[in-house]
This record gives C-alpha cells, sequence and structure tokens, in this order.
C-alpha cells in the first residue's frame, strides 16, 4: 500500500558526487512521491569506493521511480545493488542508455565478482570467511528488467503530479539532461538536472540540448575551472603523438573508456585525413595509415555495435557521410580482440601499433596488462584522453609518478606520456557557463553544482554568482535542501566517516602527508652544515624509534 506523504516544497539530498566528481544519486522528495536521480558508484578514491558497499541511505523499497541521466557506471552502478535490497520500480533512461546498460552493469557485476574472489583467497589464507560480491553479473541482468526506454523530447507523465523531459546532453550515448516538473499545491516547479553535460567537440554526437527555463538547477562541474583545447588542435596533435612514436619503433596505448571515448577515436582515426593537406601531414598521416589499431576490450567491442544500432543519435555531419556509405566506426587496418589470448598476443608482437583499451582510468581491465608491457619502454607512449580521478593509477601516470604498482609489481614510467584534454566527454568551463546562460525564458532561482572537486566548484561558483548573478550553493554529502525561493538547508546526516574502513584510510592519508612532513624536514636537517654530531644522533635515533613501532605494529 503507498504511503501518504505530505510536502509542500520539493526536496533534494545530495547523496553522491558531493564535492567529488563519481558516485552520482540524489534522492528528491516531493509532495506525494520520492525518487532518484542517478544512482552510480564511486571510483578512484579507495575511501570512497568502500561506500559502494555501504547501505543506502534511504529505503529503496520506499522510493517510487529512478531517473537515469546515461550509462556511465559512476551514474548508473549500484542499481544492481537497489534491486538487490528491494526496490522493484520502474527506472526511465533513454533507449540508447537502456542498450548500453545491458551492456556495462553485467560488466560491472562480472568485476566485483573478480575482485571479490582475489579478496576472499587473501580472506583463506589467513582463516577468514569469504565475503560476497557487491552484486553479480546474474543479480545485475535481472535488474534490467525495470528498466523503461524513452526519447528524447518527450514529455512523460511518471505520476499525476510529476511530468519528465529527458533532452540529449551530449555527453555520450543516449545521455540526458531531464527536466522535472513537480505539481506543488497547484502550482508547477521545475528542477532540472544536467547529468553530465557534453562537450561540443566530441566527435559522432550532437551538442548539448540548451534549456529555456527552470526554476532549479542541479548542474555537473567537472571543468569548472578550466578550458578544453580545440578540435583542429586536437587532431593534429593527436596525429604528431602517433606518427612520432610509431615512427619511433613504439607502442601507443590509449587508455580509453570502453563507451564513448573509444568509438569517438574510432572516429577521429576515420576522419583525420580531412584535418589539413600539407606535406608533413600526408607524411603523419600515411605513417598513421600503416598501423594497425586494435580495439581490445569486449565490452568497447559490444558498444561499438551499440553505437552503430543508434546512429540517428549522431550529429548532421556524421549521419551525412553514413547515407554517403562511410560508416566512420570501420576501417582499413581496424581490428578487434575478443579473447584473452589475442589480447595477450599484442604485448608479444614487435610491430608497432596502436591499442585502445579499457578501463579509462586504468584501474581494472586488459589495460593494466598493457601498462606494464608498455609503461617501462621510452619508445613507447601512453596517451591519455578522458578524466582521471584521484585515486587511480591513471592519475599517478599523468601527474608525473616514476614508478606505479601494477599487480604487485612495480614498473617505471620511462614512455612518453600524453593528455589530450579536449577528448574529454565533459563541457568545460566557457561550455558550462553557455549552459547556464541558456536559461533565457526564465534563469534558475538557484544552482546547485555536483559532480566535480572543490577548487573547480568554487571556481565555477564564483563565475556563475558574478557574471550570471545566480545564487550558487556547493552541498556537502547529505545535505537536504527545500527547494523555495531561496533554498533552505533542512538537514544535514553528517554520515562520513560512515564506515570503519573509511576512518581508517582517513587517518593513514594523514599519517603519509606527516611522514612525508617528516621526510622534508630531516632532509632539510641533513642539509645543514652547521648541524652537530649530536643533533645527527638525536634524527637518527628518533627515525630508529619511528621505524621499530612501525614493525612493531606490521608484526603484531
Amino acid at each position: 500500500m503507498r504511503v501518504e506523504r505530505r510536502n509542500t516544497f520539493m526536496k533534494i539530498t545530495f547523496l553522491g558526487a558531493a564535492k567529488t566528481v563519481t558516485g552520482s544519486n540524489f534522492l528528491v522528495e516531493t509532495e506525494d512521491s520520492k525518487f532518484l536521480v542517478d544512482c552510480g558508484m564511486y571510483q578512484g578514491q579507495a575511501e570512497e569506493e568502500y561506500e559502494n558497499e555501504a547501505p543506502f541511505d534511504f529505503n529503496p523499497s520506499e522510493i517510487d521511480f529512478v531517473l537515469l541521466t546515461h550509462a556511465h557506471i559512476d551514474h548508473s552502478g549500484r542499481i544492481p545493488k537497489l534491486y538487490n535490497e528491494g526496490y522493484k520500480n520502474a527506472i526511465y533512461a533513454h533507449k540508447a542508455t537502456c542498450d548500453l546498460c545491458s551492456l556495462m552493469l553485467p560488466d560491472s557485476g562480472h568485476i566485483q565478482e573478480m575482485e571479490i574472489e582475489w579478496k576472499n583467497r587473501k580472506r583463506q589464507r589467513k582463516g577468514e570467511k569469504p565475503i560476497p560480491p557487491m552484486y553479480t553479473a546474474e543479480d545485475a541482468a535481472k535488474c534490467l528488467e525495470l528498466f523503461k526506454p524513452v526519447q528524447y523530447d518527450e514529455i512523460i507523465e511518471i505520476t499525476p503530479k510529476i511530468h519528465v523531459r529527458f533532452n540529449d546532453a551530449g555527453h555520450m550515448l543516449g545521455s540526458s539532461i531531464i527536466e522535472v516538473w513537480s505539481n506543488e499545491d497547484g502550482k508547477d516547479v521545475k528542477a532540472v538536472f544536467s547529468g553530465d553535460i557534453g562537450n561540443n567537440d566530441i566527435p559522432l554526437l550532437s551538442e548539448p540540448t540548451m534549456i529555456a527555463d527552470a526554476d532549479y538547477l542541479v548542474m555537473e562541474s567537472t571543468y569548472g575551472n578550466r578550458l578544453h583545447m580545440k578540435n583542429d588542435n586536437k587532431a593534429e596533435l593527436f596525429l604528431k603523438i602517433v606518427s612520432e612514436t610509431i615512427e619511433g619503433g613504439g607502442n601507443v596505448v590509449i587508455p580509453s573508456f570502453a563507451v564513448g571515448r573509444t568509438q569517438e577515436i574510432l572516429y577521429e582515426l576515420d576522419k583525420i585525413k580531412e584535418t589539413k593537406n600539407n606535406e608533413e601531414f600526408l607524411k603523419e598521416y600515411e605513417t598513421l595509415m600503416k598501423v594497425p589499431v586494435y580495439v581490445d576490450s569486449p565490452l568497447a567491442i559490444s558498444a561499438t555495435e551499440v553505437f552503430k544500432e543508434n546512429m540517428e543519435l549522431f550529429d548532421e555531419a556524421t549521419q551525412a557521410e553514413i547515407k554517403k556509405g562511410d560508416n566512420p566506426l570501420e576501417f582499413d587496418g581496424l581490428h578487434f580482440t575478443v579473447t584473452a589470448d589475442e589480447s595477450k598476443a599484442l604485448n608479444e608482437s614487435e610491430i608497432p601499433s596502436i591499442i585502445i583499451s579499457a578501463s579509462g582510468m586504468c584501474d581494472v581491465g586488459r589495460i593494466k596488462h598493457h601498462l606494464k608491457h608498455n609503461l617501462w619502454n621510452p619508445k613507447n607512449t601512453i596517451l591519455f584522453v578522458g578524466y582521471q580521478a584521484p585515486g587511480t593509477l591513471g592519475y599517478s601516470i599523468v601527474n608525473g609518478a616514476k614508478k606505479v604498482k601494477i599487480f604487485g609489481e612495480e614498473v617505471a614510467v620511462n614512455a612518453r606520456v600524453e593528455y589530450i584534454e579536449g577528448y574529454s566527454g565533459h563541457a568545460d568551463q566557457e561550455l558550462l557557463m553557455n549552459f547556464v546562460y541558456s536559461f533565457n525564458n526564465k534563469k534558475p532561482k538557484h544552482i546547485f553544482l555536483v559532480h566535480g572537486e572543490e577548487e573547480s566548484q568554487n571556481t565555477l561558483k564564483q563565475k556563475i554568482e558574478e557574471e550570471a548573478k545566480i545564487p550558487v550553493t556547493i552541498p556537502n554529502y547529505g545535505d537536504t535542501y527545500k527547494l523555495q525561493e531561496m533554498p533552505e538547508l533542512v538537514s544535514k546526516m553528517n554520515l562520513r566517516p560512515r564506515t570503519m574502513k573509511y576512518e581508517i584510510l582517513q587517518k593513514l592519508k594523514v599519517l603519509q602527508s606527516e611522514i612525508d612532513d617528516m621526510k622534508q624536514a630531516v632532509k632539510e636537517d641533513l642539509n645543514n652544515k652547521e648541524l652537530k654530531d649530536e643533533d645527527m644522533f638525536r634524527i637518527k635515533e628518533k627515525i630508529k624509534t619511528l621505524e621499530n613501532n612501525i614493525l612493531s605494529i606490521i608484526e603484531g
């Protein structure tokens, strides 16, 4: 039986992507409904990833419906867990998002199973009981029966008092900006959830839809403090990096998200010949065309097929090319490696090649094997084309790590490391501001910034308030806001740290920082020519005491 609710104002509780980029999850309560916008996993920081397994901060069986902005795991990845814990109502998403989730969620479940198998082997050696995965591939397949595909631009009645419309966000195939109308005491209140807003320079996809009016806006802010490289420069740089590496006898390894970036790179490789027509370019292009290109990710291969089945979502220029018989996702020299043996063979080949492999942040999947075999060699190039979350292997490499651990083995980073930010699927600061200005019929009374690191959010908040004259809030995890003329913070959960694991990891982070500070201070002391022998002895004894204490803890 439906629980009667009485809430004269729409309320939003921010349960993910609050002052961080991943884990999108927003609980919305209206006069007669309670629903979620997105239900994503945290990715990157270990202490945040532990939160994926924590209980939800609501009763899943009380949620009336879910609105899903797109298929990326940081927006959809906890839906199978939601299903397992009692949620059995509809999940509304664009048709292409439903298609992609049918691949990505079972793949995520498979990853959970593989990771827990590894953890349980360690637990078994310690005499501890095995623990179950957060969810399995089978669990993920079961939850797909709840998905209700919708199309862009249609106003859908969810309940007599709630209507929604999905609009093309231009971020990935099927990504959506969602408009929500809620009738509160006879008056419509409109909230817009941006999801991830696309970069105008993304190949294949249409530009993000501009929304004309809203009362309140919940908006992503991933690149709120940065501008992207423009498309022409991006293509030219891509070709230069690839041709220089290949001519030097090396491989180009591209860690790429299986869905979205992989297909865009294939498009870029197919269309790059049209960017210029001079002698240097033709030489570089000729080098590129001789090189085999391998897509080494079963998920990326399946996702590419979904892209081919949804070509009506491509931009007008791409559709015109398709009508002429030029499929931008197919070209000579392109190979798809399906089996593990085919993947291993790539690292045994001496022929220079381009290897596109998932995951984009290098934390799971076949890319880790390719990095292990290619990072140490200065002939090779590791080319990053997407956002790298703090705490991920990709973040460490991009930010100058000299050595990294892969499968427990220390690997030197001798390869050339490049990052072309223009391939990001997220809008930069300029495009985010354009999105804010697009509300020309009725600008939002208030904007909530989510899905961004704090530095990026603070910069964007200041720019919006100074230039667009719209008040902005950067919510904390667990904050609940009542959407009235000036949104009111009505409750704070104060849940972090919610788990002992999270608290321990936070303390370890502080301890590591203190040890780094001590190391620097000791180095400065040792460089002090006026330091006496007794001072050196005291420093040595302090370090010895610390070492003994650490060994005592480890052995205990």
